[in-house]
């Protein structure tokens, strides 16, 4: 009889680490239907509706992200929210007894793992970025194995405790059987013509869609093309207004949310996105010629050395969040036309996917939980 597994698993603020943490829950169930799992989150965060929403039970700390720079007098309460989360997490341990705690990065896994490795519970962290972020860096030195989705992790991370595993996304995308001409119809789209598709994340990125308003007559112009556009929940509005003053022309399809990521990228001959990790994760996989506009605002400027990754094997197109606006569109429009350059960066960006990475990782969690 197999030992009882109890698993707790910790991280979020986005969805670069919400996906793989449910994916990892996912692969655990998959190898032992019998576990136990339960997730560590901030409260206020999108992991507290996302994790409940995938079926699985979540506890909420009242942690929050320091301040710049980090003399200002209100770090003081987010130092006293720190010190009540880790007592917090440290009695959802002890009630929940896991024998293993995985974190995927954010807030919450700081306090979490902290209290497990205080309480000498063997910890797993998967870091999801090129550039290690601040929680997994403090929490290497304890941590038992440490999952990576990039070569050279080694500047950050003990090398003896490393594993390149890569990282796990959302199953539904490679699940999806929907074919091109399908994915394209339910769209509203014409198959014969090549298709860029546009998407910022949920939220959206202001710097995609000021380049979209500002080149609708290059769109327009470009006749054997079609663009589907997603806006992102928290523009929708401000754009719809902005579309009733200067209409998208016919070639173009604004959306403010796709809910079948699958089928969007099925309907895709080339994709225009930031450069979050599990989104580069997602295009290597499915081998999605991609062109990557890194976000300025993240830690570290990880998107950028993220989508220098894949540009240093001519496996993606790099724009900067400051020109995208001048020339996003136009270099869109030229590659999505020159079938040599799409075919070179699906072949170099298919080298570079790490495929189960989620089973690879729920394999480790199980191992260290024995």
């Amino acid at each position: 009889m197999e030992k009882e597994l109890r698993v707790i698993i910790s991280g979020g603020g986005t969805g670069g680490h919400i996906f793989p943490a449910v994916s990892i829950a996912n692969a655990v169930k998959a190898l032992r239907p019998d576990a136990k799992i339960l997730f560590i989150g901030a409260l206020g965060r999108m992991e507290m509706q996302r994790v409940p929403a995938a079926g699985y039970e979540i506890k909420g700390l009242p942690i929050r992200g320091f301040y710049r720079p980090l003399w200002k007098p209100a770090n003081v309460g987010v130092a006293l929210d720190y010190l009540r989360s880790k007592w917090q997490a440290k009695k959802i341990l002890r009630d929940f007894r896991p024998n293993v705690a995985v974190g995927v990065g954010g807030y919450a896994s700081s306090a979490a793992l902290g209290a497990a490795n205080s309480l000498g519970i063997p910890t797993l962290i998967q870091e999801q970025n090129s550039y290690a972020g601040l929680a997994n860096k403090q929490l290497a030195g304890k941590a038992s194995k440490i999952c990576v989705a990039y070569e050279g992790m080694e500047r950050f991370f003990p090398a003896e405790k490393i594993m390149l595993t890569g990282n796990p996304v959302r199953q539904s995308l490679l699940d999806a059987t929907i074919t091109r001409e399908q994915s394209l119809k339910s769209l509203g789209l014409d198959p014969a013509k090549k298709t860029v598709l546009l998407v910022g994340g949920s939220l959206g990125a202001r710097t995609i869609n000021e380049s979209v308003l500002q080149h609708m007559s290059d769109i327009a112009a470009a006749t054997g093309l079609q663009f589907i556009w997603q806006t992102g929940k928290y523009y929708s509005q401000q754009i719809a207004e902005q579309l009733k003053q200067t209409p998208a022309p016919a070639n173009l399809k604004v959306m403010d949310f796709i809910t079948d990521m699958g089928a969007a990228y099925k309907a895709a001959d080339l994709v225009i996105s930031r450069a979050g990790a599990s989104s580069i994760s997602e295009f290597c996989l499915i081998g999605m010629p991609v062109i990557l506009v890194p976000s300025p605002n993240v830690a570290e400027d990880h998107q950028t050395k993220n989508a220098m990754a894949l540009v240093n094997r001519e496996a993606a197109l790099f724009v900067s969040d400051a020109e995208a606006p001048g020339k996003l569109i136009g270099l869109a429009i030229d590659t999505v036309n020159d079938d040599a350059k799409l075919a070179s960066l699906h072949e170099h960006i298919l080298q570079m996917a790490l495929p189960d990475s989620a089973e690879i990782i729920a394999k480790e969690v199980i191992k260290l939980a024995q």
